[in-house]
Parts: structure tokens; C-alpha cells; sequence
């Protein structure tokens, strides 16, 4: 029986966050460009490129998607959020022709997740935005899957290489069910086998009884 020191935990869907999740721990540390909508007393510190003791207004940064959605307001401007340029129309354009020819771990391994989250922030693109998340992953959605399903005991890491965090979930998913099909077909689904605890105590039995 296998066993597992530790077991993963999805991570949220859409705008939503799972902060036991491990991938969305990573990526609430994504950057995202900000300008500065108000000064920031005593921080001129984070900003290395400036001697000044604070941060002036109208500066350009990047901060953390925790830290952005955090300061982020929409009555009271602190900061503005730009877009990431994958997530801007000349990149839109790309994804709309093929989606299957961008490299999105390249791009950033939280293409989906990532987009989601900057619907939080107001953008007149965000419909165009949220239209493109959804056209691309259904346009890569079947070819994820098909190849999961043909690559039975193959390398793959050429092909999981180019998949976003998503899609490589998806892609074990589909990888596991065929293994288990697999198994299922040549009679093994159904075979017992002790677990790694009794072999453990048996060993220390033999041990224990030799001379």
C-alpha cells in the first residue's frame, strides 16, 4: 500500500482561494506591476532604486498578489493594479487563434489561476479577460487529456512541461485512470498486498527471535 506524508489539497476555484493549498500559497506570491496612487511613509526602503524615505506617488512597483489584493481598494485609491502583459489584448489575440501553441508554464504556471484572481481588481478588460481563461482552457482542455490517454508508460516530460499548474492536475488525473484501467484489464485491480506497517513488524519479529 502506498503512503503519503502528506496529501495535497486542491486549490480554490475561480476568484476563490484555499489557503491549505500549496499552489495557491505559490501563487498568492506571483508579482503583479502596481502604481502608486497615494505616498507611502517610511517604506522608501522597498523601493531600491530611490534614496527617498518614502515612496512617492505614481511610482511604478511590483508587488505580491497578497500584498496587492490587500492594499487594493476601490473608494479609497492606494494603488493600481496593471495587467500582466500574457493577460493584455496582444496576448488575448494569441490564445483566441491557438490556444494550444503558447507555452504556459513560460508564461507563468498559474496562467488560470493567476487571471482569476485579477478579476478582484477593476479593469475594463476584465470581461475579455475572463472570455479568454475560459476559450483557452477549453481549447487545450481535450488535447491535455488525449495525451494523458496515449502516453502509457511513456516519457512525458516534454508534453507536462508546457502545461500550467492546472492542467498538469488535470493530465495526472487522466494518467492515473488509465493506469488504473490498465491494471484493472491485466486482473491486478483486485489484488491484496500488506501494507508497509505489517511488513515493517515482521521484519522486527525475525529480528527479534534470531540468535
Amino acid at each position: 500500500m502506498d503512503t503519503q506524508s502528506y496529501f495535497p489539497v486542491t486549490p480554490g476555484v475561480g476568484m476563490e482561494e484555499n489557503f491549505l493549498s500549496l499552489d495557491d500559497i505559490l501563487l498568492s506570491q506571483e508579482r503583479l506591476p502596481v502604481r502608486t496612487e497615494c505616498v507611502f511613509p517610511r517604506l522608501g526602503f522597498l523601493e531600491k532604486s530611490s534614496d527617498s524615505q518614502d515612496i512617492a506617488e505614481d511610482t511604478k512597483m511590483e508587488f505580491p498578489l497578497w500584498l496587492s489584493k490587500g492594499l487594493y481598494e476601490k473608494k479609497r485609491k492606494v494603488l493600481s493594479v496593471e495587467l500582466p502583459k500574457v493577460y493584455k489584448e496582444g496576448w488575448r489575440t494569441v490564445f483566441t487563434a491557438d490556444p494550444n501553441v503558447v507555452d504556459l508554464h513560460k508564461m507563468g504556471p498559474y496562467y488560470y489561476g493567476l487571471g482569476s484572481q485579477m478579476l478582484h481588481f477593476d479593469n475594463p478588460e476584465n470581461p475579455d479577460i475572463a472570455k479568454t481563461l475560459l476559450q483557452t482552457f477549453i481549447g487545450r482542455f481535450r488535447r491535455t487529456m488525449d495525451s494523458s490517454q496515449n502516453a502509457y508508460n511513456e516519457d512525458t516530460s516534454v508534453l507536462v512541461g508546457r502545461l500550467d499548474c492546472l492542467e498538469k492536475v488535470l493530465f495526472r488525473s487522466g494518467q492515473n485512470g488509465l493506469n488504473g484501467f490498465q491494471s484493472w484489464e491485466k486482473g491486478q485491480a483486485s489484488q491484496l498486498t500488506a501494507s508497509g506497517l505489517v511488513l515493517n513488524y515482521r521484519k522486527r519479529k525475525l529480528v527479534d527471535v534470531q540468535p
